[in-house]
């Protein structure tokens, strides 16, 4: 390759057309992967089917020989560590679904409801610990309604609790090589690139439990500090507020009664408008009186929608399914109903689907009442409910039975913020935790590759009745899949076409005047700033290769530079969108954009700082 043999000889390396192609693709790729109106699966398929036909019409050859052709990017499909991931993906899924970590669930329960600042320190390090030997979403899903329930118990700000839950899970994830599917990437990625050094599980455990120990630390006493309290200026337990109808009933409270006496007695109640028929609206006149049949249109919380509707004898229902209230023909039923808050997660039958494709009321026997947007909470939600595209974090207010609310729960396929019932929990569970354990033991004492016994503890957990494939194939990610074969794509370009180590002259030239452990905290500071920007796993990817080639430029031991990508794409802690965990805790919590950036940028600070002065004296730089 042009790159490397000009630097053999002492030349300076010169990118080729092909080098400079795949370095605009690469630039491309990265601000199609920040554009949120593009799923990423899709923008993954264009740049793999660019490079893919780019390299089919232009073959990269020298000497008459080629070196990269369409095949090479094909393989990243059957790339071990993707192998890995989606392995660990399902058996992960088999923990969730069977309730396996409910002990931990009714250990934190407990201690919120008696030392609620010594359960936040247990909740993190119990947050993290796990994090280290399974993909932290399914840690976030098991520990949201726990923590939402407990800390409105105990009077502790919700929002003191969920963000900092959310990135310890994140640094424990960095701990070990199947902590996070970005370590297992960069770990096979290095595997291809350099044979001879293979990571063991724990290699690199004592940089993180040094560096994380002291960011935990941070999460526990500081970061609840600069989190403002998010809940709103009223009699509410709930950071969110949703629109809906309360419809009044013959014989209610409500009933014969004129506006003025309503609103006496449910205090605190606003009214937005009254509906008396499909085309008839009354002015808001204190002298109105109320009928049967009359729709009041209020926005509040659930917990005060609910109290509205017990005291006035009326009945929540759906906002715009007009032709459909609340009787006898319908799943509902006027007594013992009950609110629930369902936030949509990537995997569940509503992600990226509408309330009618996924046919809800009819599967769940829950009428949808009300939507809270995660990415824009203030805008009003508009036309039918039932049609709008539903996004990854965004909140369902939604009215039912205590039954088919509990059945919903026990499904596992979906988050009910409600920690006050008990979590799934089968005969299943420790069968599902001694898999688990055989999957993780295996690979940590070399007895086979992480590989191989993720896909044997994915065959137990389907043999010994732990998982269904319906459950096996919900819990594989379409958008991670495809981003990490393009990542892998782009990644071998990069280097068959001495790109990268273009880019990693580059780098060093203009650090020249920095010693090897300051240009190491530099390309750290790099890949972690693209890390918020991008996706961990494509950061990850593409920052490889070029670490391992800026080692050897200043003839440094690849190993802390490997390690930089794989500390650095994990920090995503100053963005709602660097990790999808984030997305789940910016609903869950009510936070802001700016609230991420009051505690991700001093952790990361932190972070940076901890894994510059760790990694140089660890590995004698």
């Amino acid at each position: 390759m042009q790159g490397h043999g000009t630097k053999e000889r002492g030349l300076p390396i010169t990118p080729d057309a092909h080098g400079i192609a795949v370095l605009i693709l690469t630039v491309v790729a990265l601000i199609l992967f920040t554009r949120d109106q593009i799923p990423l699966e899709s923008s993954s398929l264009l740049i793999l089917v660019i490079l893919v036909v780019g390299f089919a019409i232009y073959p990269y050859e020298q000497d008459g020989v080629r070196i990269l052709g369409p095949a090479d990017f094909f393989a990243g499909f059957g790339n071990e560590a993707l192998v890995a991931i989606c392995a660990l993906m399902m058996v992960g899924k088999a923990l969730e679904t069977t309730g396996a970590l409910q002990p931990l669930a009714t250990i934190v329960g407990r201690a919120w409801s008696t030392q609620p600042v010594l359960a936040l320190l247990t909740t993190l390090v119990a947050g993290a610990v796990l994090s280290a030997f399974m993909n932290n979403t399914p840690i976030v899903v098991l520990l949201m309604p726990i923590l939402v329930g407990a800390s409105l118990r105990s009077k502790f700000p919700v929002s003191g609790v969920m963000l900092p839950m959310g990135l310890a899970t994140i640094i424990g994830g960095m701990s070990t090589t199947i902590g996070t599917s970005t370590n297992l990437l960069v770990v096979g990625i290095a595997a291809e690139l350099m044979p001879d050094n293979e990571f063991s599980m724990f290699a690199w455990v004592w940089p993180v439990v040094i560096v994380g120990g002291v960011a935990i630390l941070f999460l526990w006493l500081v970061a609840p500090r600069l989190l403002p309290d998010r809940t709103p200026p009223m009699a509410d337990t709930s950071p969110r507020v949703f629109s809906a109808q309360l419809h009044v009933k013959e014989g209610g409270a409500a009933d014969g009664k004129t506006l003025s006496e309503v609103l006496a007695k449910a205090d605190g109640l606003r009214i937005d408008k009254i509906q008396r028929s499909d085309s008839l609206f009354l002015a808001k006149l204190p002298s109105v009186i109320l009928q049967p049949g009359d729709r009041l249109f209020v926005k509040d919380s659930p917990e005060n929608l609910k109290h509205y509707e017990q005291i006035l004898g009326a009945t929540l229902f759906n906002v715009s399914d007009l032709e459909h209230p609340i009787n006898e023909e319908t799943p509902l039923r006027a007594e013992g109903q009950q609110l629930a808050e369902v936030v949509v997660t990537r995997g569940s039958p509503l992600h990226l689907r509408s309330l009618a494709a996924a046919q809800f009321t009819n599967s769940y026997g829950l009428m949808p009442l009300a939507l809270h947007r995660a990415r824009a909470p203030s805008s009003q939600v508009t036309g039918d409910l039932n049609m709008i595209r539903l996004r990854a974090g965004d909140v369902l207010l939604v009215q039912g039975s205590r039954e088919a609310i509990s059945t919903l729960k026990d499904s596992g396929s979906m988050l009910v913020l409600d920690g006050t019932t008990d979590l799934p929990h089968t005969h299943n569970a420790k069968r599902a935790l001694a898999i688990m354990a055989f999957v993780v033991a295996a690979a940590a004492f070399g007895i086979m590759p992480i590989s191989v016994s993720a896909l044997v503890g994915l065959g137990l957990m389907i043999v010994t009745g732990c998982l269904s494939w319906s459950d096996a194939s919900s819990a594989l990610s379409i958008p991670v899949v495809m981003i990490i074969v393009t990542a892998l794509a782009l990644g071998k370009a990069l280097m068959g076409t001495g790109m990268a180590d273009y880019i990693a002259h580059s780098f060093v030239v203009a650090a020249s005047g920095l010693s090897p452990p300051m240009i190491l905290s530099a390309f750290l500071l790099l890949m972690t700033i693209m890390t918020n920007i991008v996706s961990n796993n494509a950061a990850a990817a593409i920052g490889t290769p070029i670490g391992m080639s800026i080692a050897a430029e200043i003839g440094a031991s690849p190993e802390p530079f490997i390690l930089a990508v794989i500390f650095g794409a994990n920090m995503s802690f100053a963005t709602p969108y660097g990790y999808q965990t984030n997305l789940l805790i910016l609903s869950a919590g009510g936070y802001k954009f700016s609230d991420f950036l009051r505690v991700g940028i001093p952790l990361t600070i932190i972070m940076w700082l901890g894994f510059s002065l760790v990694l140089p004296t660890l590995y004698q730089l």
